[in-house]
Order: C-alpha cells, then sequence, then structure tokens
C-alpha cells in the first residue's frame, strides 16, 4: 500500500518534511472556496506529484481531503472521529470543514462551509474559558459561541455567541497593526529561531514517548507486568502524546509561517488564506477573549467585550 502524503512512511508516524506545506496549502485553498480540481492544477503547477509520482486530478485531491489520517484522527466503530496516535498535517478543526465542504458539494448546499479563523483554543469565552467554536446562526450566518453543557457535562456556560466576520474583522485589523509597528519583522524572526528549536525538542519528546509505549508493550508480552499496569501506562503516555503533538502542531505553524515580500499588509491579510492568517495571529496572541455583549443584536465590538492577549516573546513589538 502507498504511503499517504504528507507522511514519510505507511505507519505515518512521522511527517515528510517537504510534502507538509504543499499539503496545508492545498487544504486552506480548498477551504478558501476553490474545487478540488483547482487545487490540483495549482499543485501540479507548482511541480507538486503524487507518492507514486502522478500528477494531482480532482478524484485524488478528494479522497486525499476525505482521509482523517492527514489531521492525525481516525473513525472509530461508530464513525466519531477520534485520535489516531499519530502526527497530523492539518488540524483537527480544518478537516472537520473539509468534512462540511463536502457535504455540501454532495447536497448543493448554497452556504459554502465557513474556513473560521479563530477555532482550537484560539478564542474562549470570557465568562467560563470555553473554547469557542465555529456555529451558524438560525439564519446561516457563521458565527462563535460557546457551548452549553450537553446532559454529561462537557461545554461551556453557553452566554456568549458573536458574528464571525465582526470579530474577525477586530482581530485582523489590531494584527495588522501590531505587524507594522517599527522592527516587528525582525523580532518575529528572533522569536521563530526560537520556536524551531522547540520543534526539535518536541519531536525527541514524541520519539522517547514511542520508546516507551513500545518497551511496555514488550514487557507486558513476556508478562513482566500485569494487564492493568500495562493499561494504565499504556493511557498515560497516549495522553502524554496527544498533548505533545498538539504542542508540536502549534509550533510548526509558528515556524514555518511567512508574509513573503507582501507590500502592503492590509492587502495582504485580506485575501490571504485562513491558515496563513491564523499562523500570524497565533505568533503574535495568545488567545482572543471575548464576552457577552450587553445586549442581543449588537453588530459593533462594544468597548471591553474582546480582549487580545498578546505574547510576550523578547519584546515583540517593543514595549
Amino acid at each position: 500500500m502507498p504511503r499517504l502524503f504528507g507522511f514519510d512512511d505507511t505507519s505515518r508516524r512521522r511527517l515528510r518534511d517537504d510534502e507538509v506545506d504543499p499539503l496545508r496549502q492545498m487544504v486552506s485553498r480548498a477551504l478558501a472556496g476553490q474545487s478540488n480540481a483547482d487545487v490540483a492544477v495549482w499543485a501540479n503547477g507548482e511541480g507538486y506529484r503524487g507518492t507514486l509520482g502522478g500528477e494531482w486530478k480532482d478524484a485524488s485531491v478528494g479522497r486525499l481531503f476525505r482521509n482523517p489520517a492527514i489531521a492525525g484522527l481516525r473513525y472509530d466503530e461508530n464513525g466519531e472521529l477520534v485520535d489516531a496516535g499519530h502526527p497530523g498535517v492539518i488540524e483537527r478543526e480544518e478537516f472537520e470543514a473539509l468534512r462540511e465542504r463536502e457535504q455540501s458539494r454532495k447536497t448543493a448546499d448554497a452556504d459554502p462551509p465557513y474556513d473560521y479563523l479563530l477555532v482550537g483554543g484560539s478564542s474562549t469565552c470570557g465568562n467560563c474559558t470555553w473554547a469557542l467554536q465555529g456555529a451558524r446562526t438560525n439564519a446561516g450566518t457563521p458565527g462563535y459561541r460557546c457551548r452549553p453543557k450537553d446532559k454529561d457535562g462537557r461545554g461551556g456556560c453557553g452566554e456568549v455567541r458573536i458574528d464571525a466576520e465582526l470579530l474577525e474583522n477586530h482581530v485582523g485589523e489590531y494584527v495588522v497593526a501590531e505587524l507594522l509597528k517599527p522592527g516587528i519583522r525582525n523580532q518575529i524572526l528572533k522569536a521563530q529561531a526560537a520556536v524551531r528549536e522547540q520543534v526539535t525538542k518536541l519531536n525527541q519528546e514524541i520519539e522517547d514517548l514511542e520508546a516507551r509505549r513500545t518497551e511496555a508493550g514488550m514487557l507486558y508480552g513476556k508478562r513482566q507486568i500485569s494487564s492493568d499496569s500495562f493499561v494504565a501506562a499504556d493511557r498515560e503516555i497516549t495522553e502524554n502524546l496527544k498533548a505533545t503533538r498538539s504542542r508540536l502542531r502549534y509550533a510548526e505553524q509558528m515556524a514555518n509561517f511567512s508574509l513573503g515580500n507582501a507590500k502592503d499588509l492590509v492587502r495582504w491579510w485580506n485575501t490571504a488564506p485562513t491558515a496563513s492568517k491564523k499562523a500570524i495571529a497565533m505568533v503574535l496572541l495568545e488567545n482572543v477573549e471575548v464576552f457577552p455583549a450587553s445586549a442581543r443584536g449588537i453588530r459593533t465590538v462594544e468597548p471591553g467585550r474582546v480582549v487580545l492577549h498578546w505574547r510576550t516573546l523578547s519584546s515583540l513589538s517593543g514595549g
């Protein structure tokens, strides 16, 4: 069986460096509204080829986008997405957006999937700290919400909802203003160098954890540890692997983004793929905190409603 594009081997234990960015760009273009055929034309034009050396086609791009492994996920016996125990090239939210996009294509839905900028923990509820999720309103307008608790007690307070365009434009204005400050690019380059060192350390941590998992399996196979001990060790290692891989994906995004030679940052922000804008925002911001509006139906960001928590990396903005 051929390996999956973006991975170095068929076991999918390691990402292939020269295919990670191309795959992320392909996904970003798809979520920005391009068809699979358009994505294939772009990828072929850039010289990218499939793992068997063939050119990309509409169908092959579609198969790649439908495979949850590209996000480090798999389907369980109930058809639910769960962690697959290996690294992913894209985020879970991006894969879910690809699924929504695919469903829209099948049903000819008039509303295309919305590519949310501030999901995945980038924005949180100011009331309860629960991560905001992308959710359309009853009218079909994209927005963010704090999901109320379900019957199992998972969720937040459910008190915060905000229009996606309103929030993202507000955050974008401040991010662009920060990027225009004198010396900011040099400071970002310094911060990226530190993050690249962190990527190396995180990769080593993952290798060590995988070695521990293998060792535990061997000890159990030799009956040197009990079943309960093995299950407990495997559960702990799996949780640590999941957390470390999440940190690794985040660090890689910070380390690999590039503004290129854009002369007009405002125009760049308005036209760049969401993945690129998210990478920039994640470098500058620790979190975006959103509080409830003073009344329903307000279409402005009231003072104090959105709080931006800026990173402190080598005095990034010069104070």
